[in-house]
């Protein structure tokens, strides 16, 4: 085991031999199963994530019984426990959801705390839902020790006349149906058909987003992240990962070997070629804090630059990720941009190999009877999909997604609201018009406190068949299902008196992609004065783990980290 400062400290499978001393520690292991050859093997952590509360995670036990396999197997010792998640698809648009990314939190210092208490030689890590991954990948990177992480997998899609369905469709039916555009038996089968097994959300929202960019850093094996939930392949995935963790044991390959600069911007650059969430912003900045990797939120948008969107996928395209592993997977858009100098080809991986060394079999180019991946010289959009804005609303940076849009600036009167809810029922109510440009502030990580995704809203606003005619911005984040024009991560929030709490109703805001810009056509006088009379509202929660949050959290620019 490796500590922060990288020095080797001795593991509990070698202390426990040392002597006398360690007696009670044998006799503790011998009550869960170990024998006498067993106290000289590695013992590995088996962090699973299983839960019944959301189909993401519900295949979970399975996988981590085949990792369990294959560390005996292998010649360590497996030691299984568990981890927490949250439902991002059912908390969405309730109180609830202001826990989802404190689960990031809370999932990160779980499996460190578990590894570091028991001095664990190596963890494997088995997560479904959005922060099951970043949560666990921080873990790893703050304990430094030999780790690997398993995705649950994705769901298959749903069908109905002949569409296939993901969690999003409901969401924007509920719009569609609050409009009169969907009869009430055609909203309550898409309802019924959209979520139909196991499986982290299908389309490329934040869970496939994060599998895959973790696959394109090293952490989890080639082919694994796009695999679906109930095929054989993902647990059999499951299986080979812990044998590969034993090698990296063997080597003494550790997390910081494998989650690097040059790893995360091979992330990074995956991220916008397949039009990945935007919330993968915020967990790299996270990630690479844990790592102390020195990245910056302008770092995003310099490999936006330069890096094609290769791919036609949910929520703005037509494929769910099923589509994008029979068609190739992550390794055949990695290959692509390795041949086109775009990847660091010299990256460790989980493997043993570097990434070159992994794609070396790997065709560069797709095949021409289909159209999920597309070729090199033909993208979907020439620059990436996630672009960095500032200006006077957001002095320390924004994330937008331009995906799917028509137009990529827009400057209207703003319509102001101070929560997701009551936006929510303003655009129910038909309050918001063409051409507006809707503001939802005390949404951030402190205001929040937990800065809620706003699927609901922004579904809703497509649903009513506004997409292409509102604008949204806020200091709260997006679900990976969202697509418009949209800008989270708005920093300073407002909680903290960025200028996003000075704005009001009729104020004309422009959001301009291709500038990079969001700002606010009010003179520095104008802003002074009205912060003078502005009061921050006090923190909504006083007590537990959302009151804990609140005083702890970083802005989103430095990626909502609690350490």
């Amino acid at each position: 085991m490796k500590s922060d400062s990288s020095k080797p400290l001795n593991s509990r499978s070698k202390a426990i031999t040392a002597g006398d001393t360690r007696a009670p520690n044998r006799a503790m292991l011998r009550a869960v199963g170990f024998k006498d050859e067993d106290f000289n093997k590695p013992i590995i952590g088996v962090a699973s994530g299983y839960s019944t509360i959301t189909p993401c995670n519900s295949g979970i036990n399975t996988l981590a019984e085949r990792a369990e396999k294959g560390i005996r197997e292998s010649g360590g010792m497996p030691q299984i426990f568990g981890t927490i998640t949250i439902s991002d698809g059912i908390s969405m648009g309730t109180e609830g959801m202001k826990c989802s990314l404190v689960s990031r939190e809370v999932i990160a210092d779980s499996i460190e705390t578990v590894c570091r208490g028991q001095s664990l030689d190596g963890v494997i890590a088995i997560g479904g839902c959005d922060k099951n991954m970043p949560g666990a990948v921080i873990g790893m990177a703050r304990l430094n020790i030999p780790s690997i992480f398993v995705y649950g997998g994705t769901i298959k899609p749903g069908h109905y006349h002949g569409q296939d369905l993901t969690v999003v469709n409901v969401f924007e039916a509920v719009g569609q149906y609050g409009a009169g555009k969907l009869p009430r038996q055609d909203f309550e089968c898409v309802e019924r058909f959209a979520c139909p097994g196991a499986g982290s959300c299908g389309g490329m929202f934040t869970a496939n987003t994060m599998s895959s960019a973790f696959e394109a850093m090293g952490i989890s094996l080639p082919y694994s992240s796009t695999m679906a939930a109930e095929d054989a392949e993902k647990a059999g995935s499951s299986e080979a990962s812990a044998r590969a963790l034993l090698e990296l044991i063997r080597r003494n390959i550790c997390a910081r070997d494998i989650i690097t600069r040059k790893s995360i911007e091979n992330a990074i650059t995956v991220v916008q070629a397949i039009g990945g969430s935007t919330n993968a912003v915020l967990h790299f900045l996270a990630i690479a804090h844990a790592a102390d990797v020195k990245l910056t939120i302008d770092d995003f948008e310099k490999i936006r630059q330069r890096t094609p969107h290769l791919t036609d996928l949910k929520p703005s395209g037509k494929y769910v990720a099923t589509d994008l592993h029979r068609a190739g997977g992550i390794p055949l858009v990695m290959k692509m941009l390795l041949k086109e100098g775009l990847l660091h080809g010299d990256c460790l991986t989980v493997t043993g190999k570097t990434v070159a060394e992994n794609l070396k079999d790997v065709p560069d180019a797709p095949k021409a009877n289909q159209d999920v991946i597309l070729p090199f010289d033909k993208p979907k959009y020439k620059k990436g999909h996630l672009s960095i804005l500032k200006g006077n609303l957001a002095q320390e940076g924004c994330v937008a997604k331009i995906s799917g849009v028509k137009k990529t600036q827009i400057t209207g009167p703003a319509n102001v609201y101070d929560s997701e809810e009551a936006c929510m029922k303003a655009i129910m109510a038909d309050k918001i018009k063409p051409g507006d440009v809707v503001v939802i502030r005390y949404e951030g990580p402190k205001g929040g406190p937990g800065m809620r995704e706003m699927l609901s809203p922004t579904a809703a606003i497509i649903g009513k068949g506004l997409g292409d005619a509102v604008a949204l911005i806020t200091d709260g984040r997006f679900s990976g299902g969202t697509y418009g024009l949209v800008v989270g991560h708005v920093a300073p929030e407002a909680q903290v008196g960025g200028n996003i709490a000075l704005v009001k109703n009729g104020d004309l805001i422009t959001i301009d992609a291709e500038k990079r810009l969001l700002e606010v056509k009010l003179s520095a006088k104008e802003l002074n004065a009205r912060r003078k009379k502005w009061k921050a509202p006090a923190i909504k929660y006083k007590r537990g783990v959302l009151a804990k949050y609140a005083k702890l959290v970083s802005t989103a620019s430095l990626g909502a980290v609690t350490d």
